[in-house]
């Protein structure tokens, strides 16, 4: 299927700010730019976030004494006599920009429309941080969630782990560690996750330029990310690199049919499916890398988040 029209369009404009010089492409930019610039695209891209009753500002403490900001999305009021189903949510970017304001319409969607409790991890970036930091963050998180959320009024029975992009490295790698762990997630939600050691599929080559999420950005955010190339064989930074995937949870995987990391996040679910895993593979037409903020872009994206929702809800029960 060819591009959809409003995405179009709106590339169109991007590549015109490029090439008259008012923008740059994220790779040619500083980190502290990228950052604040990914910030300042957010709320003009998406749609406003949907109404909830109680968003609250949490800490996490982390194995090496740090402590992480989170952020609780309820779409009930919070009652521990009167647990809610939850989401443990990471933010994409690449491991170096994002962070819970980017991505606030996108969790606070997911909760109202589920209905669940989303937990939106601000999990520590890259280069100030890097491999394997995010992931033991993303770690340290499931554990805390699951010694202190029923006194949240969390359901941690009912818990499931999803994020976008990196964020969804982090759900895919999260998901498999847990498979060790006294409670396994119900459902991964995979939102366009980057899955493998390197970045030279077909998908990769067809859509390194011009299609939201560049190639030389990739490898700018991984270069900024990894110690050193032997890491891209670490799982937790390619789940594709596990040599054993089964009794992972059940797996939802959403990605656009032109995004970069098409090829990739289609090789995890065949592996998964493979290993005897449930999953779900959802491929959008006409769709980008990162559709799923783009509501102010493209009505599809808020379509899609609906959708999302009902499945979430439904391993949830």
């Amino acid at each position: 299927m060819q591009l959809h029209p409003d995405l179009d369009a709106f590339l169109a404009l991007v590549e015109a700010g490029i090439q008259s010089g008012r923008q740059q492409p994220m790779h040619r930019k500083s980190v502290h730019q990228a950052r604040a610039d990914y910030e300042a695209a957010a709320p003009m891209l998406d749609l406003p976030p949907d109404d909830l009753a109680e968003r609250r500002a949490l800490e996490i403490p982390t194995r090496d004494g740090a402590r992480i900001g989170a952020r609780l999305y309820a779409p009930a009021p919070l009652d521990a006599a009167a647990p809610q189903p939850v989401l443990l949510y990471f933010h994409g970017g690449g491991y170096c920009v994002g962070s819970l304001d980017s991505h606030d319409t996108l969790c606070s969607a997911l909760a109202a429309r589920t209905p669940c409790c989303v937990l939106a991890v601000d999990y520590r970036l890259a280069p100030e941080h890097r491999f394997p930091t995010a992931f033991e963050d993303a770690a340290d998180a499931y554990d805390w969630l699951l010694q202190h959320g029923s006194a949240l009024g969390l359901a941690t029975d009912r818990l499931a782990v999803g994020g976008d992009s990196a964020g969804g490295t982090l759900a895919a790698a999260l998901a498999l560690r847990a498979r060790e762990a006294a409670r396994s997630p119900c459902l991964q939600l995979l939102l366009y996750p980057c899955t493998s050691a390197h970045q030279d599929g077909d998908s990769h080559r067809r859509f390194a330029t011009g299609y939201l999420l560049e190639g030389e950005t990739l490898q700018w955010m991984f270069g900024h990310t990894l110690n050193g190339d032997h890491e891209r064989q670490d799982w937790r930074f390619a789940p594709l690199q596990a040599t054993d995937v089964s009794g992972a949870a059940p797996a939802l995987v959403v990605i656009g049919d032109h995004d970069p990391l098409l090829d990739e996040g289609m090789a995890y679910a065949e592996k998964l499916r493979q290993a005897g895993v449930p999953v779900q593979l959802d491929i959008h037409p006409g769709m980008v890398h990162d559709f799923l903020r783009l509501g102010m872009v493209v009505a599809e994206a808020d379509q899609a988040r609906t959708a999302i929702a009902a499945r979430l809800a439904a391993a949830m029960r």
